[in-house]
């Protein structure tokens, strides 16, 4: 049943995903409020730690902070490392997102997106966090049905739909049918994996250590699944020479990074392959006809469909918005009553 205009207009619930690198929220008509990055700077003065910064503010101080401070990403591989941190930034993302009002009309009901292979504690942890940051009421919901719900695929008919959610944690890959996962599978490879690829790639083949940050610059530009066919494509780069312990520059260019990612490339086929070695032979026929759906930030490597239609033999498509789908599709499973079905109550 739909709620009264009055208290739709009056609701401040929200859908989260919660990602190991980014995390979005989606509220009531307004879309796609908050989309930064999942860090949070921790102060400790006289062994008191307190909240200096969080999201994009604390991701600009990670590797140049000052001994006092720490830059902390609470969630690795989709799933809370820190509780007491990550309760902290749910709860300045949930008022961010509110304009900043931290007292609220109510406490928001709140759906977040978890991975399929999350265990019970991992969850709880989850749900405990965000019902501690202020929400009202909990509800989970697994990141490929977010993912697909919010690429438009069509969950609730009895026909067979892939979707391959790449992370920055983890891939989740999922056959689904009827407000279910008929087979799910997740590798701990995203975008945190491949960047740390690419620092080790430098690393070895130029003797130059770089961070994180310039990391996921050079996978941001030059990150692909397969080398290019024409003139590779170069970016400059800077470091500290690991013999000399200067600071230096060099170049490098896009072959070289579609080497390095060759590994992480592989294992998310390889998911992909077992998911479909594994489905039902009617699911797998409607597969065939509509073909393999990826979403996440990962979806956006350059030529990684490419690699995936080229193993699978299968058509693959890129979601309209990759990035924020899965924040939709948990928005809209919390919002139409015909999705609330695939909600896990908290």
């Amino acid at each position: 049943m739909q709620l009264p205009k009055f208290l739709r207009l009056a609701s401040q619930d929200m859908a989260i995903d919660l990602g190991t690198v980014n995390t979005v929220v989606c509220l009531r008509d307004s879309g796609i409020v908050l989309n930064e990055p999942s860090v949070v700077a921790i102060e400790t003065i006289d062994g008191v730690r307190r909240v200096k910064a969080v999201g994009r503010d604390a991701k600009l101080m990670m590797g140049k902070t000052p001994a006092s401070i720490q830059a902390i990403r609470p969630l690795r591989d989709g799933v809370i490392a820190d509780i007491d941190v990550a309760e902290q930034m749910i709860k300045h993302f949930i008022d961010k997102a509110h304009g900043g009002r931290s007292r609220l009309p109510r406490r928001p009901e709140i759906v977040v997106c978890v991975p399929s292979g999350s265990t019970s504690v991992e969850r709880r942890a989850i749900r405990d966090a965000a019902s501690n940051a202020g929400a009202s009421k909990v509800w989970l919901i697994e990141e490929p049905m977010a993912a697909a719900i919010g690429a438009g695929l069509p969950v609730l008919d009895p026909v067979g739909a892939m979707i391959v959610d790449i992370g920055g944690g983890t891939t989740e890959v999922a056959i689904l049918s009827m407000r279910g996962l008929a087979y799910s599978t997740s590798v701990r490879v995203g975008g945190d994996k491949m960047d740390e690829a690419i620092i080790n790639a430098v690393r070895r083949k130029h003797n130059l250590i770089i961070g994180e940050a310039t990391a996921e610059r050079i996978k941001m530009a030059l990150g692909a699944a397969l080398p290019p066919t024409g003139d590779a494509p170069t970016l400059t780069v800077r470091g500290r020479h690991l013999a000399a312990g200067m600071p230096k520059e060099i170049t490098i260019s896009q072959i070289e990074v579609a080497q390095s990612l060759f590994d992480a490339v592989a294992q998310i086929i390889g998911a992909v392959r077992t998911a479909l070695e594994n489905s039902a032979p009617e699911l797998a026929a409607d597969i065939v006809d509509s073909g393999i759906v990826m979403t996440g930030g990962g979806a956006l490597l350059q030529r990684l469909d490419q690699a995936l239609s080229k193993a699978t033999g299968l058509p693959v498509i890129v979601a309209p918005d990759p990035l924020t789908c899965v924040a939709l599709g948990a928005w809209r499973a919390l919002e139409d009553p015909e999705y609330r079905a695939v909600l896990i109550e908290g």
